[in-house]
C-alpha cells in the first residue's frame, strides 16, 4: 500500500453517503493502495456496509449529523501517515462543517483535492486559496467556479481557458475545470479533454473524478498530470459505458465497471 498510495477522504453526511462511496470506489478502481474514510460517526455502519476494502474513520459529529470541528483534531494527527486528503463531496453546507474544512484546508501538510462542499465552503473566503502550503486541485463545474471567483457564469463558459488559467496562476493551484471539454490548468500551461459525453452530466460523476485524481497523486504522479490523466480516463470510461448504456441510461457507478478496460488499454 505504500508503493500505491495512501488517501484520506473526507465526504458524505446524512442523506449524501452515496458521494463518499462514490469517491472512494474511483480511488479504488485506479489503483490506490489504500484508503481511509473519515465520516460522521452515526453514518459509519452504513460505510462499513457499502464499502468493503475501505477503511472508516468515525469522527464527532454536529447535532445535524455531519462532522464537527472538533474532528479537526481527529484528523490532523491521522494525515502525517496520508499522501494525498480528497475533501468536499457529500459534506453538506453546515456552518460548523464549513468551518472544519477551512480549518483543515489551511493546516493540511499533503496534497489536496477539493471537491464539492469544500468549494462551497471558500465561497467568500477565496483569498484563502492563496494561504495553503500544500499542493492543491479544485475540481468546480461552472457553476462552482462562478460562485467561488464571482465571475458570471455565462462569461465563464465563452472564455473557459483563459478563466481557469487566469485562476490558475493568481492562487498558484491546479484548476480542473468541468464539462464538455474538460478543462485543466496550472501556471501557464493548460489541457484540454476531448473524451467524455452527455452521460456524464449525473450528479456523482465528479465524486468519482475526485477519487481518481486523488488515486493518482497517491502513487506519485506529479499533480497536474495526474489531473490530466484522471480526466481523460475518466471520460474514456464513459464513452466505452455509454456504447452498452446509452447516454440517457448512464450512471456515475456505471463508470466504474469500464475503469479496468480503460487501464488495460491505456496503462498507467
Amino acid at each position: 500500500d505504500l508503493d500505491y498510495g495512501r488517501i484520506f477522504v473526507l465526504a458524505g453526511s446524512p442523506g449524501m453517503t452515496g458521494a463518499a462511496a462514490l469517491v472512494c470506489n474511483g480511488a479504488l478502481r485506479s489503483g490506490a493502495g489504500l484508503i481511509t474514510l473519515g465520516i460522521p460517526k452515526s453514518l459509519n455502519s452504513i460505510m462499513e456496509v457499502k464499502l468493503t476494502e475501505v477503511m472508516t474513520q468515525p469522527l464527532p459529529e454536529t447535532r445535524e449529523g455531519t462532522v464537527a470541528l472538533k474532528a479537526f483534531n481527529e484528523i490532523m494527527p491521522l494525515l502525517k501517515n496520508q499522501d494525498v486528503l480528497a475533501i468536499g463531496p457529500g459534506l453538506s453546507q453546515h456552518p460548523e462543517t464549513k468551518r472544519l474544512i477551512r480549518k483543515l484546508i489551511l493546516h493540511c501538510p499533503i496534497p489536496l483535492v477539493l471537491d464539492a462542499d469544500a468549494l462551497n465552503a471558500l465561497v467568500e473566503y477565496t483569498e484563502m486559496l492563496a494561504k495553503i502550503k500544500s499542493f492543491v486541485i479544485i475540481t468546480p463545474h461552472p457553476k462552482e467556479f462562478s460562485r467561488l471567483f464571482r465571475v458570471p457564469i455565462s462569461k465563464v463558459q465563452q472564455k473557459r481557458k483563459d478563466f481557469a488559467l487566469h485562476y490558475a496562476l493568481k492562487y498558484n493551484i491546479t484548476i480542473v475545470l468541468k464539462g464538455h471539454k474538460t478543462i485543466v490548468a496550472h501556471k501557464k500551461r493548460s489541457f484540454v479533454n476531448t473524451t467524455g459525453n452527455p452521460g456524464l452530466a449525473t450528479g456523482g460523476s465528479g465524486d468519482i473524478l475526485t477519487g481518481i485524481i486523488a488515486s493518482f497523486i497517491g502513487q506519485g504522479i506529479d499533480p497536474f498530470r495526474a489531473s490530466q490523466y484522471a480526466v481523460c480516463v475518466h471520460g474514456y470510461a464513459a464513452d466505452l459505458a455509454v456504447k452498452d448504456k446509452t447516454p440517457i441510461s448512464l450512471i456515475p457507478s456505471d463508470l466504474l465497471d469500464y475503469l479496468p478496460r480503460v487501464f488495460k488499454t491505456c496503462g498507467l
